[in-house]
């Protein structure tokens, strides 16, 4: 077991000890599960109330708020205790063995890197070339002329498919598929033509891609994932798609054929895009935000169709007012009505 006192987790973050440097820490954990020995953090004030009752050792926070222990000082609570965590996790590679498992089926034109780890029942095709410590994980298959860089993690039942291009500490999620076709189809009369899918995926440096997601492979050129950038469960990406760096995609995304991201670009839950639009560098998609044309750099937008977010805010504020307006209408509606026939009889009247 891994061991650290307060002061030398302290140095790690660039932080000041409020309290005992001599801390014993052994471990991390949330707020309302970390027990004696572990530290924990706390980067949003939603959660400040679980300070009188956590049971952690230490703390990682902006200041010593009501926590009774030891803390450690930072500016930013959340990106220290992410320094914490890697710190003590810093070692999960080595838990695979280095080498071919014997019932890995592996190409005799493949080249397997320095301390890699290949699982067992791994399928590897001709030509492809993986780097040194990469980590493919049982029953991932990797097709014909893939490329993979160095310190990869690939887990279990992931496929990445022929030519695709992966570079450096990418880590790629279970069920991922990477380069299956583009949905690419030409209308012939009533038929449907498939539109052969002979472009290629490629990945830079440092990317995360979540369970279950799927990129297609281009129609022709590339689909790019740029370095650095999140992607999280259950994301489609279709064909020729850019995603810029450092960019972050929450589960359930779909970008359309050919659009491109920028850097930065935050897309939230469910957020789709329509194909060969724009969204600008910095811009930030709402959750269940519906795409429709491009978007200037540093804008956020949300609802469908997508709108600036403080114009999508007062459309749905006012849209909860509308049965209200409509029963005002409505009686509005029959008092005019009832007057109109009254003036009506009173003409009558006269008229007789």
């Amino acid at each position: 077991m891994t061991v650290y006192s307060l002061g030398e987790l302290a140095k790690v973050v660039g932080g000041e000890v409020l309290g005992d440097s001599d801390v014993k820490i052994e471990g991390v954990a949330g707020i309302r599960e970390a027990s004696e020995g572990e530290i924990t953090f706390l980067a949003n004030p939603k959660y400040e109330s679980f300070l009188a009752s956590t049971k952690a050792s230490a703390l990682i926070a902006g200041s010593n708020g009501n926590f009774n222990g030891a803390v450690i000082r930072v500016e930013n609570p959340y990106l220290a205790f992410l320094k914490v965590v890697t710190l003590f996790t810093m070692g999960h590679l080595e838990k695979y063995p280095r080498g071919i498992h014997p019932t890995a089926v592996i190409a005799d034109s493949a080249e397997i890197g320095a301390e890699a780890s290949i699982g067992a029942y791994v399928v590897i095709g001709e030509n492809v070339r993986i780097a040194d410590r990469a980590t493919i994980l049982p029953l991932a298959c990797i097709n014909e002329d893939v490329v993979i860089g160095e310190d990869c993690l690939i887990y279990p039942h992931v496929t990445i498919r022929e030519k695709s291009e992966i570079g450096s500490r990418v880590i790629i999620h279970s069920g991922v598929v990477i380069g299956s076709d583009g949905f690419g189809y030409a209308k012939d009369g009533c038929l449907h033509q498939k539109i052969p899918q002979i472009g290629i995926v490629q990945i830079e440096d440092d990317v995360e891609i979540g369970a279950n997601t799927t990129i297609d492979r281009a129609t022709t050129g590339v689909t790019l994932i740029r370095r650095g950038s999140k992607i999280d469960n259950l994301v489609q990406i279709a064909h020729n798609v850019i995603v810029g760096e450092d960019s972050v995609l929450a589960a359930q995304v779909g970008v359309s054929g050919s659009t491109e991201l920028g850097r930065n670009v935050v897309l939230a839950g469910q957020a789709g895009l329509v194909g060969h639009i724009k969204i600008g560098e910095g811009a930030m998609v709402g959750a269940q935000g519906g795409v429709t044309k491009s978007i200037p750099p540093a804008t956020n937008v949300s609802g469908y169709p997508a709108r600036e977010h403080s114009v999508a805010r007062k459309i749905y504020a006012a849209s909860t007012r509308l049965p209200g307006l409509l029963k005002d209408f409505r009686d509005l509606q029959k008092r005019v009505e009832t007057l109109e026939k009254g003036s009506g009889s009173g003409s009558t009247a006269e008229n007789d």
